[in-house]
């Protein structure tokens, strides 16, 4: 009898004991729990031959950003199943080796096509999903509508109660506004299996969605002493609950969290997680008023340059323009944006030319020239979206641009229900209190800024706070 995945696709190995090796260390993989690594390498230990082993231990090298041995280890892939793979795994390893070499439209056709023929192949059907996913870099402004799309296309092929498929389809639809109905997914998905960061990951971003800060705090102080602090996402939803307590106008408890979690050293994540959500926490702590210690800039700058040195990643750049512009490498920003602008007048692929406009944007703003943050911001308001990541960490340039409005004197623009960087409201969205909270903490920061904060003090009315946040 042939042995199968954890989804009943055949696999070619004749080890009993390698496939289930395999079947624990997928099921570890797609839930980014500790020990994938171990069983991956058990099943290859087990059959030396089993091509898709050493294709899932390459995917999850790539996501640890190992580059060197995520493309050894899809070469091997490849050599063993051209000897005797399937044709679905010879297309899956063959995505999978696009997506290693950085040739992302290619590995997002691929996705898409395997998709149609084997769609409970889940690693592929993956690639293209989350905030990181080929769909969110791809430069498109509707990523958000492609994911629930692509999900709601294949989901029928999955049990009702299949918890990747639930914390996948329950993410993409509470991204893409339909937050109600994701969040319900994604507790069911939680329900199923507990031990699945992907899924806690998931349900944190609905419920910042939902404005339930309460509920995100409540959920993350339980669950996360039960996730090991070498998961690659321990920092990530640490720093969720970070922005929680910045929200509350907590900046202590959010700076503990950022020193015990977050910061380079403190995490074990994922190089993207800890530039990105160490730049975004400190930008948004210092741009409400709060003191940022003394050194924090200077040490994710040293992390920061060493894991992207170079300037192309869509997500990315704008993180970098804020290290770079508040740790005072003015030199590095200015290289920075001149390689950016020359990517856009090359035709590049990626999000285009609101990358170098949000980086001048944070150059501005660490200037204190704040009409000019305004100036920049405006006109790409509605591209932001085309960086990728999720809401909740787009939402860092929306901050940016309401306190720059205000700073700047403009408190009628900052009066708006929903900032112009996110999608249009839809029915499904509940009240956002979120609006209200970055309106009121821009005023607070506003009434520490001497030179400004008379005339803010005079004319800004505080929003009434929507319940339920």
């Amino acid at each position: 009898m042939a042995e199968t995945d954890i989804h009943g696709l055949t696999l070619t190995t004749a080890s009993q004991a390698a496939a289930a090796a395999y079947r624990e260390g997928v099921a570890l993989l797609l839930s980014a729990w500790p020990g994938a690594a171990e069983a991956l390498d058990a099943a290859i230990a087990l059959d030396p031959g089993f091509a898709l082993a050493h294709a899932a231990r390459a995917r999850l090298h790539a996501i640890r950003a190992e580059t060197a041995a995520a493309r050894a280890g899809i070469a091997t892939a490849a050599r063993l199943a051209a000897r005797g793979g399937t044709e679905r795994e010879r297309d899956h390893i063959g995505i999978i080796g696009h997506a290693i070499a950085g040739r992302s439209g290619a590995a997002l056709a691929g996705a898409l096509a395997h998709a149609e023929r084997w769609p409970r192949d889940v690693i592929i059907l993956g690639l293209p999903l989350g905030a990181f996913g080929l769909f969110a870099f791809s430069g498109a402004a509707d990523h958000d509508q492609a994911r629930v799309d692509l999900c709601e296309r294949h989901a029928r092929h999955f049990a009702a109660d299949d918890w990747w498929m639930l914390t996948y389809r329950g993410w993409a639809l509470a991204e893409n506004g339909a937050v109600t109905r994701g969040r319900d997914m994604l507790e069911r998905a939680f329900e199923r299996r507990v031990e699945n960061a992907n899924g806690v990951h998931a349900l944190t971003h609905a419920l910042h969605e939902a404005g339930a800060g309460a509920d995100a705090a409540a959920l993350i102080a339980d669950w996360l002493p039960r996730y090991d602090r070498a998961g690659i996402l321990h920092g990530h939803i640490a720093w969720h609950a970070a922005l929680v307590a910045l929200e509350r106008g907590d900046a202590g408890a959010a700076l503990r969290i950022h020193a015990d979690q977050v910061r380079p050293g403190a995490s074990l994540g994922m190089p993207i997680n800890i530039v990105s959500d160490t730049a975004s926490l400190l930008w948004r702590l210092g741009a409400y008023g709060h003191a940022v210690p003394d050194g924090a800039w200077r040490d994710i700058a040293g992390y920061a340059a060493a894991a992207f040195p170079d300037a192309g990643h869509g997500f990315i750049d704008p993180h970098m323009a804020m290290i770079e512009a508040m740790a005072g490498d003015r030199a590095a920003l200015d290289r920075r944006i001149a390689a950016l602008d020359d990517m856009v007048a090359r035709g590049a692929p990626g999000a285009g030319a609101v990358v170098p406009a949000i980086a001048r944007a944070m150059r501005a703003f660490a200037d204190g020239d704040h009409a000019e943050t305004a100036r920049l911001l405006e006109p790409v308001a509605g591209d932001v979206v085309r960086i990728g990541g999720s809401g909740a960490q787009r939402e860092v340039v929306e901050d940016t641009l309401i306190v720059a409005w205000m700073r700047a004197g403009e408190t009628e623009k900052a009066r708006v229900t929903r900032p112009p960087t996110a999608p249009p409201p839809v029915a499904a969205r509940p009240p956002l209190a979120r609006s209200a909270w970055r309106m009121i903490a821009a005023a607070r920061a506003m009434c520490d800024q001497p030179a400004h904060g008379g005339p803010l003090r005079a004319e800004f009315r505080f929003p009434q706070m929507p319940g339920g946040g």
